[in-house]
């Protein structure tokens, strides 16, 4: 795995964690030999450790959060076990670790745990995983491990190498993780080196016991699944569906991708509105390959990123071509993301009149469907932010010779193609499928590759 050095020419991991395996310069390239500071040898060996414990081989398992990730070797070696797996770093000493993921083709995003709630929504990975992510799980409270129980999927697996497992002048903090795990009524399955993996119960939580943290059960009025600008809490969510929802319970991959979970059909007509969008989205795409020229399914496109998600049914009629899709739920529409996970794909809560958490030029394509609604209040109607801060926002993400498909009504699509043009994209309008009828245009537009011109002294 490989990417050129001129495109991102940070030699500064390279230097400091080379010889953990991280990554080198060779050359004209930047290669990734699969390493990290907790599996120098490689992350398929540590993966292969892994396994022992937890069944990453057998499609139970589908999504996963890596913690602190680094370059995200961990989450690209465990695509080829069809698991999908979303990395996630602060811009820290290591700089653009995480651009370097995405440079790579492997999920990732800028982030770090701190005073709020990550924008995930509840009962979400089937497994997380920090290797030295140096998170104080127990401090302030425990509010970061009661984060990442709100994070973890019913009997999901929490896996954690590196301090203070077994780790030397942190006796203490190791004691306290075992003990506020207990209180949480996981099971330890394995202290194997300075590795540690506990298995969540399936069950409802067995809160309110007796623990020495004063752990206890957030009050009715909590909703575990709100995460935009939401506080971190110290107490644990009360979760409906909570079997239902499980690992073990919820169809294995890939079953999952095609069949309502019980999350679904909570929404209203959730089952029947499920298979509609799932075929309503297989014909589109097929229109977009077919009749506009969109090179999804080809080495051309890697990274994709869908700005108004709903249930992911972009991202699941593309799941057979060599692409991972960013599904985006807007913070202010209906929060169908928990329904994204249960069909094993990842994304992430936004407001689009917010710059988007990532380095620019990281996507390959980006589509949104109903771009206008993204900068209004969802119950108002009213105008949040201007259309041509949205596509500008696009524009910073999108990487030059990279491709935008917007649909939207004739009225929206005229004033996107305007935008378009003043920013250089090269774009064109097209009808929509003869099935959608004439209330929809589609812009498609690829990002010219230009440079500003040279001023004479």
């Amino acid at each position: 795995m490989q990417i050129w050095h001129d495109n991102m020419p940070y030699g500064k991991i390279a230097e400091r964690k080379g010889h953990q395996g991280w990554m080198k310069q060779e050359g004209s390239y930047f290669i990734f030999p699969g390493g990290g500071t907790m599996f120098p040898d490689g992350a398929e060996q540590y993966i292969e450790k892994l396994a022992q414990y937890v069944p990453l081989k057998s499609g139970l398992l589908r999504t996963g959060l890596d913690m602190g990730c680094g370059v995200a070797s961990f989450g690209g070696f465990l695509l080829k076990e069809n698991i999908m797996t979303l990395s996630f770093a602060p811009r820290d000493s290591h700089k653009s670790q995480i651009q370097f993921a995405l440079e790579r083709g492997i999920p990732a995003f800028l982030l770090m745990l701190g005073t709020r709630r990550l924008p995930f929504p509840a009962q979400s990975f089937d497994f997380v995983h920090c290797s030295r992510c140096l998170i104080p799980f127990t401090a302030y409270n425990g509010s970061y491990l009661i984060e990442v129980d709100r994070l973890l999927r019913p009997g999901g697996y929490l896996i954690i190498s590196g301090p203070p497992v077994r780790w030397k002048k942190q006796e203490k903090e190791w004691g306290e993780l075992q003990s506020m795990a207990l209180s949480l009524c996981y099971k330890l399955i394995t202290v194997d080196g300075n590795t540690a993996i506990w298995k969540k119960p399936a069950e409802a939580s067995c809160l309110p016991n007796q623990n020495e943290f004063s752990i206890d059960l957030c009050s009715a009025d909590d909703d575990p699944d709100q995460a935009w600008y939401f506080k971190l809490k110290k107490c644990v969510s009360k979760v409906s569906l909570a079997e239902e929802i499980a690992v073990g319970s919820i169809h294995r991959w890939p079953d999952r991708l095609s069949k309502p979970s019980a999350r679904a059909s909570l929404m209203d007509n959730g089952a029947n509105l499920f298979e509609l969008d799932t075929q309503k989205w297989f014909k589109r795409v097929s229109y977009y390959k077919e009749s506009l020229g969109v090179k999804l399914g080809t080495t051309k496109i890697r990274n994709v990123m869908d700005m108004n998600a709903y249930i992911g049914g972009l991202a699941a009629a593309v799941v057979s071509d060599p692409v991972w899709v960013m599904n985006v739920v807007p913070a202010q529409k209906q929060l169908t993301l928990g329904v994204i996970y249960d069909r094993g794909l990842i994304g992430v809560y936004h407001d689009w009149c917010e710059p988007f958490s990532t380095y620019p030029r990281t996507y390959d394509l980006i589509h949104v469907d109903g771009i206008n609604a993204l900068t209004r209040d969802r119950i108002s109607v009213k105008s949040r932010c201007d259309l041509f801060d949205v596509m500008l926002e696009m524009d910073r993400i999108l990487r030059p010779e990279g491709t935008v498909v917007i649909r939207d009504s004739p009225d929206v699509i005229d004033k996107a193609a305007q935008v378009a043009q003043s920013i250089r994209w090269f774009a064109q309008v097209h009808d929509s499928e003869p099935e959608s009828g004439s209330t929809e245009k589609i812009l498609v537009a690829t990002k010219t590759y230009w440079k500003l011109p040279l001023t004479s002294q």
